[in-house]
């Protein structure tokens, strides 16, 4: 849990730090920023996704884990528990900003290899040199997402305190799970997500919900295990 704890915190402190930079650009540049924010994320969503080894894993997988989050409608879900902790802090606030960020930062975050062995080492061997050196990122991140996105950026914490510290405490048990093939997959299925993150980001009236796609992460420890009893 510690690396995990040490992951929160840099995200907090990037926020923090998003805020101070944020409050001297003028919103014109706030959105060219947060463009530029969604390029990037779009490239690092790409880097992923081509390092799949099985192409049909990745349909198959995005296709049921869409229509699974889109049935549950875990979007909707993500965008009001972000609003509903945007009512409470913040009633005068820009309507959706804090969700926005919250969902936005939630997702870059928690989807991806580094989270996942990260959190394995972490909790398995007492190993948290994968989760910080994932914490200087998502806290060099946390400042250049807030400075477009604002403070909802730093509930994100929030996120990976419950999603990597789950993982730590039950290391033991999903490490059987997962194997080098099927992390290799799930990283490239959260490489496709984040994709689309970025592409929410530089195409911002055009919404691909993303969070109604979570589901398909997950897919790849089933799909690769059955592709292999029938093979």
């Amino acid at each position: 849990m510690i690396g995990t704890l040490i992951n929160a915190g840099a995200i907090i402190l990037g926020t923090l730090v998003g805020l101070l930079l944020r409050k001297g650009i003028p919103q014109r540049l706030q959105d060219t920023i947060g463009q530029g924010q969604g390029l990037c994320v779009i490239l690092i969503g790409l880097s992923s996704a081509i390092k799949t080894a099985d192409i049909t894993c990745c349909i198959i997988c995005m296709v049921v884990g869409s229509l699974l989050g889109a049935w549950i409608d875990i979007e909707c879900r993500l965008n009001d528990l972000g609003k509903a902790i945007e009512r409470k802090v913040s009633p005068h606030g820009a309507e959706g900003s804090v969700a926005k960020g919250f969902v936005t930062a939630s997702l870059v975050f928690c989807v991806g290899a580094m989270a996942i062995v990260g959190s394995m080492d972490s909790g398995l061997r007492g190993d948290h040199s994968t989760l910080i050196a994932k914490s200087i990122l998502d806290g060099v991140f946390a400042v250049i997402f807030t400075s477009s996105l604002g403070w909802g950026v730093g509930l994100s914490a929030l996120a990976v305190l419950v999603y990597q510290g789950a993982i730590a405490l039950l290391a033991m048990w999903i490490e059987p799970l997962l194997t080098t093939q099927i992390i290799t997959e799930m990283s490239a299925v959260g490489g496709l997500l984040i994709m689309g993150i970025g592409l929410n980001m530089v195409y911002d009236k055009h919404h691909i919900p993303v969070g109604n796609m979570l589901p398909a992460i997950f897919l790849p420890m089933a799909y690769i295990p059955l592709m292999a009893l029938f093979a």
